[in-house]
């Protein structure tokens, strides 16, 4: 029995609370918690020593590099380059020293690019270029002293929840292998590791008694995982077959060994309350409530309106726990960092703060039942799209619901909408700045430079700061480079960018040599296209890709006032020049944020300097990309032409526009097929690709054609409310699916100026669905070479539509 003194130091232990850490305390207990994590030095060493055999594989001994402690780089992570005192030529020329081996990769990226002129992008943004780079032996020399790069936060975090589907579904581990190589380059070290984890489900699941048929209609297919797993739909796309299961499991196992050869800390998932609807049945007491409509067209159960476990419920942390600790029994030991999203784009039934709170500390309580140090990291999604809930009680109440330390949030928008500056630094839990910039993987040349340059630094200065990282989470990559590299090295920079110069360089890396017309183009893409600041989130609306579905004829142009008025530039009379008309609000309209006139002097610019730049990979996706950009524009200038004539009933007019916005599809498709990187063959035949059977092949075939389309249900009158979401620039998609719809509506319009009727747009949107629909149950072959000379074709467009 316990003495006097005994109970007397329990009783002061209950009382007297614990003394909370301070946010840097507890930021740097993690930290320490998860360098116990990493691999050993020789391995991460040798990691690093294989990325660099794959980026240039002649320079393999011209390296040489080392793990070291934190504090050789004054208690942070850094990287450190000295140059190898050598006698002959033969040996490393060059030290590179890094407290993980990301920091290695960071410090060769960074030697690369400042001594070597080098660039790393994805392949699909026109790959590396490394011509610049001295042969062995000849290697530039850094500063005698050396260079000293340290981290002003600790943190470089990667990935959107739903890039996983829109990138990264059909990749194979060769494709994983490039792009953690691409993420150790440029500094990455706290990852999504997403992959599989439906396999971890289905066992968890089954051990609760949910069968596999159950698991069927609780799984989306292939290509619609990300919103299955959020609970926005079920079985759309699916069911998954066992070796879908089993294939992704062997693929996220390989990523999280090389994460973790790296160096890198992957963040894994956790519970968020979404069940399969058969739990219902089996636990009929549980508190489980049927969410409401996400985005069908009339709520059609076959996969509307999930299952929501309460996180009250002593089920929610029972679920929640086995799943943390299935994955450590399959992965091991890996991390402590789990992303939980549980009311993501879903509101509590309740704003009281007090249920709130209540609800956080089950999230985590299931998480830390799991693994004792777990640490809670989660969007900042909802405290933007659903401002109008989240209220300062509210978003305090669940900041507020887990110990402190044990929370990191994403401040997803913090490029345009960063919610650090309104919340008073996230009430102090630390959070990381983030990029979100694409939605759906829209091809959009768009971005704020500026913003990416200074961002990070004003948030990590300011007063009271809890900021501990940088953060790129856009839905879909592998698109606008600059933007990204330029994100990825604020992660280690701790002063501004001056964004005019930086280009300079860029430009200069980029395409192996300076090109003056090039920095020119470069100059006025800062100020236009790189300098969106109207606080629009970018999702692509050109018309092309995303047509709109509506009656003209329902909206006649009348008494346009001058505060109705909007600029819509262009009509193509035969001199071919380009006319400024004012027209009614009423018309559709796509984002642009820019002057027109100088994106097309930019690109005169690039076309002028392509003569010394016609074997690079790299500009010439950038000259591809920058010209479809200047036509799409020019054909949502087009489109309101055409709906302008249509409504004043000219019908000559309205048959040289509409047949001009057609000759820009055909056009743009082209151009697009002369660059392998803008291919639809490349992505429906990347889904092909890992189908183990025939039934796999047309169901990954119709998932990959869907979701770049219709992307969810539709009736035969109306389309899907997401239908061009996830719209791509890709020949073969203009050519076979945005052809033939704009040619279906343009032809009913000029049956209703023909006849004198109204348009019928009823007829139209049968039509055009059915041809959807069969298009996206289609198995023909689409290219995935390139053919045609780009800069050719460019030039041609360019004198065809602006000379």
């Amino acid at each position: 029995m316990p003495n006097f003194k005994t109970q007397l130091l329990i009783l002061i232990l209950v009382l007297v609370p614990i003394v909370a850490l301070s946010e840097p305390e507890a930021v740097e207990a993690l930290l320490r918690r998860l360098d116990s994590k990493r691999s050993s030095a020789s391995v991460q060493e040798a990691a690093a020593k294989a990325v660099l055999e794959r980026l240039l594989p002649t320079h393999v001994d011209s390296f040489e590099f080392k793990i070291v402690t934190k504090e050789a780089c004054g208690g942070q992570s850094c990287f450190l380059l000295h140059n190898n005192n050598l006698s002959s030529r033969q040996g490393p020329e060059i030290q590179i020293k890094g407290t993980t081996a990301v920091e290695i990769a960071s410090g060769l990226h960074w030697y690369l690019k400042y001594w070597c002129g080098a660039h790393v992008s994805w392949d699909k943004t026109g790959g590396v270029q490394v011509v610049s780079i001295p042969k062995p032996g000849s290697l530039p020399r850094v500063r005698d002293e050396g260079l000293k790069i340290q981290r002003p936060i600790p943190w470089n975090y990667y990935q959107n929840v739903v890039t996983s589907s829109y990138s990264f579904v059909w990749w194979d581990w060769e494709r994983w292998q490039k792009e953690i190589d691409w993420m150790a380059l440029q500094g990455i070290n706290l990852p999504l590791a997403f992959t599989g984890q439906e396999s971890i489900w289905q066992k968890v699941f089954m051990d609760f008694n949910i069968s596999k048929e159950d698991l069927n209609d609780f799984f989306g297919g292939p290509a619609f995982l990300a919103w299955a797993r959020m609970g926005n739909l079920h079985a759309w796309g699916g069911p998954l077959s066992q070796n879908w299961l089993d294939q992704q499991l062997v693929l996220q196992k390989q990523i999280l060994t090389r994460m973790l050869e790296l160096g890198m800390t992957p963040v894994l998932p956790s519970f968020s309350g979404n069940v399969p609807a058969a739990l219902k049945k089996i636990y009929p007491s549980a508190n489980i409530t049927r969410l409401g409509d996400w985005n069908t067209v009339n709520r059609d159960p076959r996969w509307c309106c999930t299952y929501l476990l309460d996180p009250s419920d002593t089920l929610f942390v029972e679920i929640g726990t086995a799943f943390i600790r299935r994955q450590v029994e399959e992965y091991g030991d890996v991390t402590d960092i789990y992303n939980c999203d549980t009311f993501n784009e879903n509101s509590p039934p309740t704003n009281d703060p007090a249920y709130i709170s209540s609800l956080g500390a089950a999230v985590y309580k299931a998480m830390s039942k799991g693994d004792k140090d777990a640490v809670w990291l989660m969007q900042g999604w909802l405290f933007y799209s659903d401002s109008s809930f989240w209220k300062p009680p509210q978003m305090k109440a669940l900041l507020h619901s887990v110990p402190f330390g044990k929370m990191i949030v994403l401040d997803l928008f913090a490029d345009v909408k960063p919610i650090w500056r309104t919340s008073s630094q996230f009430y102090g839990t630390p959070y990381i700045w983030c990029l979100l910039h694409n939605f759906g993987g829209n091809i959009e040349m768009y971005g704020i430079l500026d913003a990416v340059s200074s961002g990070p630094v004003d948030a990590r200065t300011s007063e009271n700061s809890t900021m501990v990282g940088v953060g790129m989470c856009m839905e879909g990559i592998e698109h606008n480079p600059v933007i990204y590299e330029l994100t990825s090295e604020m992660a280690f920079r701790s002063e501004k960018v001056q964004v005019q110069d930086w280009l300079k360089t860029y430009s200069r890396r980029r395409y192996g040599k300076t090109v003056h017309q090039v920095e020119a183009a470069w100059e006025i893409l800062h100020h236009t296209i790189y300098n969106c600041t109207d606080g629009i989130a970018d999702h692509n609306t050109d018309f092309i890709v995303k047509f709109p579905d509506w009656d003209p004829s329902s909206n006649p142009i009348t008494n346009v006032t001058k505060q109705n008025q909007m600029q819509m530039l262009s009509v193509l009379d035969r001199k071919r020049r380009v006319l400024l008309q004012e027209t009614s609000a009423h018309l559709p309209q796509a984002h642009l944020w820019y002057s027109t006139q100088e994106v097309v002097n930019a690109l005169r610019l690039f076309l002028d300097g392509g003569n010394d730049l016609s074997g690079s990979l790299t500009y010439r996706y950038d000259l591809v990309d920058l010209t479809r950009q200047v036509l799409s524009k020019l054909a949502n200038q087009v489109y309101a032409d055409a709906v302008i004539a249509y409504q004043g009933r000219d019908v000559k007019a309205y048959s040289l526009h509409s047949q001009n916005f057609v000759q820009l599809i055909k056009d743009i498709d082209v151009l697009l097929a002369s660059d392998d990187n803008f291919l639809l063959g490349t992505w429906l035949e990347s889904a092909k690709k890992l189908a183990a059977n025939p039934t796999e092949r047309r169901q990954y075939e119709w998932n990959a054609r869907t979701q770049v389309t219709m992307w969810f249900d539709n009736t035969k009158t109306n389309q899907s409310q997401l239908h061009d979401y996830a719209n791509k620039f890709w020949s073969g998609l203009l050519g076979s699916y945005y052809l033939p719809r704009a040619s279906t509506y343009f032809s009913y319009l000029s049956k209703s100026l023909r006849d004198n009727k109204d348009f019928e747009v009823e007829e139209w949107r049968k039509e055009w669905i059915s041809l959807s629909n069969g298009w996206q149950a289609g198995t023909e072959l689409y290219p995935v070479k390139a053919k045609g000379d780009a800069l050719a074709i460019s030039r041609a467009l360019y004198k065809k539509y602006f000379s």
